[in-house]
């Protein structure tokens, strides 16, 4: 792949625009921008030619479509609910007033606009249309879960014109296809790094809160980035943040939200229904321009533990959030877990074991063609079927390599979350940020919480769990400590009990055993409350040492007393509990059982 490098500079204090800088995209270009902003989309909309340009997801498009800037731009979005007959109408209308056709589609929607043209009798292949794929790291970010994210792809590498464009090319674009292309890196002449404040920590919630509590003392808006919806509406809650929230997610993520009555979430981005804190989920994390008249703050959180997905990428997901916010940001934070269980890899092990897995496909691919019988040849070919290799190809049995780009990223994005370090490391290296990294470890983690929501473990195994971390906790001083015991009570009310009456060491004797700790907590309850002040104050004023009673009086006498104080008993009282509370022998007096009492044992 050839390299062409551009300068770009500051004049007057501002960067300059693209188009100063290179006035037409050429064609079988990968445009690096490493700044977001500089207009590149903006370029193309004003370019004296058709264009087609894709974009990622509906909110951009909603909102290059509605920006003044392009208000005689003659551009039309097209996305889910946009019909192919008005796509057609729309380039008809064009051509016969002679407008530059600017068609700006989301991916999936690209095949209604393929439709468009060809009912037109229109090849965009060769017929004069520039096909520019902008943020094309979403691509190869997306395209796991996103599979008509790269539908494009196919007839793009077929275009006469073409480019596609990034602030944050993806690290591997090895589609062979891209080796005829020139990468133009533009380069800035001035520092363009950014301070991120990378906050590490064993407990997210915790953490989370003495952020907030902080950046609640300066009177901007706050955004904050979280792709799960679930984790989102979680940290609400237990932040008490609801009120003074605003939700920005995917339409279903929406009606998810609204049935949990919390009503202020929303498909599109607008600044008039910004609040105090507002949420966002990947659906925003580029293209997308953000313009408002004060710096916000902006917060990701990561938890390893809840999913994957909300793992960020520094390089390709943090600088393109940064970068929504045309006028600038006044700090950037990152809040993460990390976790000690994923393993470490490279990009060299990666390949390998891609290699390997392909070479295991073909092998079962020459066994199943070498099959005598048809029996084994199905078994060879259904083999060769569930392999991880499979999960690579196309429907024509080709390597799709969008998808082998997104298995490396996303595997060497995980591994650098095992360690706090290591993410500190991958920002460093990323070369957009400079890094500030503080790491906070709490009495209980998330972690420690994962462990005890584990299924698979036995009651007694997740019993020792819970007294471990009753243990670490100890006195709990913080409300989220309060709430961590709230929730462990919620799992084992029993054990938690338990631990609180008879210790850890009485728990441990028992053998974790559910009937025998139920014993020893009613008989430790009856123990505590039996000995409590005012009932040896009343024993003592009803029986008088050196005193002989009779048995049946005793008896009366001590349930009179415990029921006084509504104090429960692990067995019925009989005159012999009056030896819990005196020296006392047991004597026969006119042919009565009763009890001479000596001196009290409590005093």
């Amino acid at each position: 792949m050839k390299e062409k490098v551009i300068t770009i500079s500051k004049v007057d204090g501002k960067v300059q625009h693209l188009s100063d800088i290179y006035p037409v995209i050429e064609t079988n270009t990968i445009l690096n921008k490493t700044i977001t902003g500089i207009g590149a989309t903006y370029s193309e909309i004003k370019a004296p030619r058709h264009s087609i340009i894709i974009e990622p997801t509906k909110p951009v498009i909603h909102g290059k479509t509605l920006d003044q800037k392009h208000k005689g731009d003659n551009l039309m979005g097209v996305f889910q609910g946009v019909f192919q007959n008005e796509i057609v109408e729309y380039i008809k209308e064009s051509l016969d007033k002679k407008k530059w056709v600017k068609i700006i589609t989301t991916p999936e929607s690209f095949r209604k606009v393929l439709d468009a043209f060809e009912e037109l009798d229109i090849d965009i292949r060769f017929d004069g249309y520039f096909l520019l794929f902008d943020e094309i790291q979403k691509t190869v970010k997306d395209c796991d879960y996103r599979q008509d994210i790269i539908l494009p792809m196919d007839l793009f590498f077929e275009c006469r014109d073409k480019a596609i464009v990034s602030a944050t090319p993806p690290r591997r674009l090895s589609d062979p296809r891209f080796s005829d292309f020139t990468l133009v890196n533009i380069v800035p002449d001035f520092d363009y790094q950014i301070d991120v404040n990378l906050q590490t920590t064993n407990n997210v919630l915790q953490r989370t809160r003495e952020i907030i509590k902080l950046l609640d003392q300066e009177e901007r808006p706050i955004f904050i980035f979280v792709n799960s919806t679930d984790m989102i509406y979680s940290l609400m809650t237990n932040l008490n943040l609801k009120d003074r929230s605003a939700v920005f997610c995917s339409e279903k993520s929406v009606e998810k939200l609204k049935g949990l009555k919390f009503s202020k979430a929303y498909e599109r981005w607008d600044e008039k229904l910004m609040k105090r804190y507002n949420w966002m989920t990947s659906r925003f994390y580029s293209a997308l321009d953000i313009e408002l008249s004060v710096k916000p703050i902006v917060l990701m959180i990561t938890d390893c533990f809840l999913a994957e997905y909300t793992m960020f990428d520094p390089y390709m997901d943090a600088v393109q959030i940064v970068g929504r916010f045309r006028n600038g940001v006044s700090s950037v934070y990152h809040i993460s877990n990390y976790d000690k269980r994923i393993l470490p890899t490279t990009e060299d092990d990666l390949i390998v074991n891609f290699r390997c897995a392909e070479n295991v496909y073909k092998y079962l691919g020459v066994m199943a063609d070498s099959a005598t019988t048809e029996p084994e040849k199905k078994a060879f070919l259904e083999a060769q079927a569930v392999i991880p290799y499979a999960g690579f190809l196309n429907e024509r049995g080709d390597v799709n390599y969008f998808l082998v780009d997104n298995y490396i990223d996303e595997e060497l994005t995980k591994a650098s979350y095992r360690r706090d370090t290591e993410v500190s490391t991958a920002y460093e290296s990323c070369g957009y940020f400079n890094v500030t990294h503080e790491n906070h470890i709490y009495k209980i983690g998330e972690f420690d919480r994962l462990k005890i929501e584990n299924t698979r473990i036995s009651y007694k195994e997740k019993r020792k769990l819970i007294v471990e971390q009753l243990e670490q906790l100890g006195i709990c001083e913080t409300e989220v400590e309060q709430q961590y015991k709230r929730d462990l009570q919620a799992a084992d009310f029993l054990i938690v009990e338990a631990y609180d009456v008879l210790g850890k060491e009485t728990i441990e004797q028992l053998n974790y055993c559910t009937s025998e700790i139920k014993k020893a907590i009613i008989i430790e309850r009856h123990q505590e409350q039996s000995t409590s002040t005012d009932i040896i104050k009343l024993i003592n004023v009803t029986f008088q040492a050196n005193h002989w009673y009779s048995a049946k009086m005793i008896k009366q006498e001590l349930n009179k007393i415990f029921n006084t104080f509504n104090v429960p008993h692990p067995k019925a009282i009989t005159s012999h509990t009056i030896k819990d509370y005196f020296v006392a022998v047991e004597k026969k007096k006119n042919e009565k059982r009763g009890y001479l009492l000596f001196k009290p044992l409590f005093i």
